[in-house]
């Protein structure tokens, strides 16, 4: 599940979601998520995105990416409250994950194409 969120997250920091309804500019966005009732701001600075959110249920959420090279760095706050963090690393057309979700359990996959296992 914090795998999914993390790379959903940077998705849409990098290029917005489908569904989310965004307005503002190229460095500051607010977006509301109607397949999900997620509301949320992204904030762009240089190469570092930071990203404000709340559930329906109230619970809040966070995240800050940060582009090294070919590397971006994740960390965040889970609406559990509990902090992860990870890296994204682009190879070519292929993207290594790997990371610690909020629930202090490891993660990885590799994405080829888009498509991740």
């Amino acid at each position: 599940m914090r795998k999914a969120l993390i790379l959903v997250a940077a998705s849409l920091a990098l290029s917005g979601s489908a569904s989310a309804a965004c307005v503002g500019t190229g460095n500051y966005s607010s977006c509301y998520d109607a397949n999900t009732g997620n509301s949320y701001s992204v904030q762009r600075y240089g190469n570092t995105t930071y990203m404000q959110g709340s559930n329906p249920n109230g619970s809040t959420w966070s995240q800050n990416s940060t582009t090294v090279g070919n590397t971006t760095l994740h960390t965040g706050t889970a609406a559990n409250g509990n902090s992860w963090s990870g890296t994204s690393t682009h190879i070519g057309n292929t993207t290594i994950n790997s990371g610690m979700d909020s629930r202090g359990n490891p993660y990885s996959s590799t994405c080829v194409n888009g498509y991740c296992n």
